[in-house]
């Protein structure tokens, strides 16, 4: 078997139901090339730790796991950056594809694979991270630029993959009006956008980098809680809406 047929996976969590559609096998993949300020994930940063699954092991474990999925459950790969492992990803993708189970990935977009167009044209939903709409913020969130996820985002619109658009929102950082226009804007031009949802920062994963010993990047930044999140993700809704219906 060669080196590329074995992934990297930081967990499972064998039955989801907030990554996609229905109930749903979420793959952590190893690896995230981005240092997001409110990541809960540290320990997936690294891309070679984690267990290790061949595709077919992915493929046994979705059948097990289809009489649950329902008629729109399936497998959602996530990460870190499930990007990050592109050979293997696609792997999975198509046995998956294969057996009429349904895919997603929850990602960043920040990738420059030439396996892209691929995974584009055989996954069946983009979970997309919309860290950030506008350049400076983008960059102080992930400590990236924004250009190579832009660029992802125009491959999926070219292949008219089906988009559900997040963005995690924190206190004091991006809870603002300025930011709650410019995403609006930017959500506003995308097509073959089925959903869009604000996700409210929490500080569930603090204690993975006490662990760790790496400092916490928002320090005590509070959480912000769910009704507060809604509130938000229902002003954006309205006003992706009203920017649409003006145009």
């Amino acid at each position: 078997m060669n080196q590329s047929s074995l992934g990297y996976i930081s967990k499972i969590e064998p039955f989801g139901t907030f990554d996609g559609p229905g109930i749903r096998s979420i793959i952590f993949l190893s690896g995230c090339p981005l240092r997001c300020l409110y990541c809960h994930n540290p320990e997936s940063w690294q891309a070679n730790i984690g267990i290790r699954k061949t595709p077919e092991e992915i493929l046994e474990l979705a059948k097990r796991n289809q009489p649950y999925y329902g008629t729109n459950g399936g497998v959602t790969f996530s990460g870190g950056e499930p990007l990050t492992q592109p050979q293997y990803l696609l792997e999975c993708l198509t046995l998956l594809k294969e057996a009429g189970i349904h895919t997603a990935i929850d990602t960043s977009g920040y990738s420059t694979s030439p396996l892209l167009p691929e995974i584009l044209k055989t996954v069946d939903l983009v979970i997309y991270d919309l860290k950030a709409a506008e350049d400076n913020l983008y960059e102080k969130i992930t400590s990236r630029k924004m250009d190579v996820t832009e660029n992802f985002l125009k491959l999926a619109q070219s292949l008219k993959t089906p988009l559900w658009i997040r963005q995690v929102l924190v206190p004091g950082l991006n809870d603002n009006l300025v930011n709650l226009v410019a995403t609006a804007q930017r959500i506003a031009k995308l097509d073959y956008v089925e959903k869009i949802e604000i996700l409210p920062y929490h500080t569930l994963g603090k204690s993975k980098y006490e662990l760790m010993e790496i400092e916490y990047p928002l320090g005590n930044a509070p959480a912000m809680s769910m009704t507060e999140g809604q509130k938000w993700q229902t002003q954006l809704i309205d006003l992706v809406n009203k920017i649409k219906s003006s145009e």
